[in-house]
C-alpha cells in the first residue's frame, strides 16, 4: 500500500501528463480564457469518478474474471478519442462563438480516458484508505485542470487567442488525439 505522499506524488505525475483530457482542457483555456475552462472542471471530475469509483471498489475482480471487457473498455476508449480528434479536425460553426470544448466532451472522454483505469485498478484501491485516497484523486484533479487551463488561458494571452492560432492548437490537438487514438485501438484489438 501506498503512502499518501507517494500517492499525491503518483497520481500527480499520471494526471499531468498529456492525453485526451488534457487536451480538451488546454484547447478550452485558449477558446474562453481560465475562468470559462475552470467552469468545466466538475465535468472533468464527474468524468473520472464515473470510472474510477466502482473500478476501485470492484474492477480489478470483474476485469480479471472479463477479459473481453477489457478489450471492450479499451476500443470504446479509441474510438471515441477518434470521433473527438475528427471533431476538432473541424472548423466549429460560428453559432457555437467557436467554442469546440463543452462539458458532454469533456465528460465523456475524461470517463472513457485510459488514465481511469490506472487511478480505479491500481493507485486508489485501499481497504481502509479508499476514502481518504479518493480525496486526494479530486483534488488533484481539479488543480491539474486549473494548471492546463491556464496553460490554454496562456496561450490565448500570448497571442493565440487569436483565430489563426486557435485554429492551428485544434489542429494539433486533433492529430495528437488521432494518435492517441490509434494506440488505443491496436492495444484493443491485440489484446
Amino acid at each position: 500500500m501506498m503512502s499518501p505522499v507517494e500517492l499525491t506524488l503518483a497520481v500527480l505525475v499520471l494526471l499531468l501528463t498529456p492525453g485526451p483530457t488534457n487536451s480538451l482542457v488546454l484547447l478550452a483555456g485558449a477558446e474562453r480564457g481560465w475562468p470559462g475552462a475552470l467552469r468545466l472542471i466538475p465535468a472533468e471530475l464527474s468524468g473520472y469518478l464515473l470510472t474510477v469509483l466502482p473500478l476501485a471498489l470492484m474492477g480489478t475482480t470483474l476485469l480479471a474474471d472479463h477479459h473481453a471487457l477489457r478489450t471492450a473498455v479499451t476500443l470504446a476508449a479509441g474510438a471515441w478519442v477518434a470521433v473527438l480528434a475528427a471533431k476538432l479536425w473541424r472548423v466549429p460553426e460560428a453559432a457555437d462563438g467557436g467554442r469546440s470544448v463543452g462539458g458532454r466532451a469533456l465528460f465523456v472522454t475524461t470517463a472513457l480516458n485510459p488514465k481511469a483505469l490506472i487511478f480505479g485498478l491500481v493507485l486508489l484501491p485501499s481497504p481502509d484508505r479508499l476514502g481518504a485516497n479518493l480525496a486526494i484523486f479530486a483534488g488533484l484533479v481539479v488543480l491539474v485542470a486549473a494548471i492546463w487551463a491556464g496553460l490554454g488561458a496562456v496561450l490565448r494571452a500570448g497571442g493565440s487567442g487569436q483565430p489563426r492560432a486557435v485554429f492551428v492548437l485544434r489542429r494539433l490537438a486533433s492529430i495528437w488525439l488521432a494518435a492517441v487514438s490509434l494506440v488505443l485501438i491496436a492495444r484493443g484489438i491485440a489484446a
